[in-house]
């Protein structure tokens, strides 16, 4: 029984992601452009962009659009700290990392009225915050909170929230209770397009619901990031099996 042969598309990931390793083809350069690339391999366009697309599941390479595809530059991980909800601030505070954050008015979909427990179509904000490390995204977190109980300021320079929002904390009130849900998985093509991640790269995913002291939640939180670009930690704490004993 013969062994598999390896497809071209996987034989030209493998020669690139060598000359990456090895340093021959530096952080931050430029790849030759993909004709460029397909004529050197003597292969299609269509068989030089899968072997791309591998390369870039790996994090290794980004393609920016009009740009071209560039080595991406070695990433540090940030931290998730479970249960305060919040991206660990020493990490969060590092001076590559920046944080840009966007506000909208939206309607509640179907999935947040099922978070939030609001009807459809009630007035919900959305802040949308994108953290980066030298220009290229590394965390995604989409925010919403019910129109009535958003916070003013929050996009100011020198407010509180706009502080909170940089390191994708809570932007309401100090809610009573965090439940938070965490699952590895594909990322959603809008998620891969924010994140700059190919389809079949894993992402982190974080759904986190704040509640206040009256049962009320208060916010919703929808995480995202690359799975090789964060660590997150949960503290555990014992809970006793309060169960009535069977008679």
């Amino acid at each position: 029984m013969t062994g598999s042969v390896p497809s071209r598309h996987h034989e030209i990931a493998d020669d690139l992601r060598q000359q990456i390793t090895t340093g021959r083809i530096k952080p931050g350069e430029r790849l030759p452009s993909e004709v460029g690339l397909a004529a050197r391999y003597k292969v299609s366009t269509v068989t030089l962009r899968r072997a791309l697309a591998v390369l870039q599941g790996e994090g290794l390479v980004e393609k920016i659009h009009g740009k071209g595809n560039y080595v991406r530059h070695p990433r540090h991980k940030i931290m998730y700290v479970g249960g305060w909800g919040t991206l660990d601030p020493w990490t969060a505070a590092e001076p590559t990392l920046r944080v840009t954050v966007r506000s909208t008015t939206v309607p509640a979909s179907v999935h947040l009225t099922t978070l939030l427990k609001v009807p459809t179509g009630s007035p919900l904000a959305e802040y949308s915050c994108l953290s980066l490390e030298q220009g290229s995204p590394h965390g995604l977190a989409r925010i919403y909170i019910p129109r009535d109980l958003a916070p003013a300021g929050v996009l100011d320079d020198d407010s509180v929230c706009r502080e909170a929002a940089t390191r994708f904390a809570v932007l309401g009130p100090s809610p009573a209770t965090i439940r938070e849900t965490v699952c590895a998985r594909s990322p959603t093509p809008d998620e891969a397009s924010a994140l700059r991640i190919g389809s079949t790269a894993a992402v982190l995913a974080i759904t986190r619901i704040a509640i206040d002291l009256t049962g009320r939640v208060i916010e919703a939180a929808l995480l995202a990031f690359p799975g090789d670009r964060v660590d997150a930690v949960f503290t555990a704490h014992h809970v006793l099996n309060e169960r009535p004993t069977q008679g």
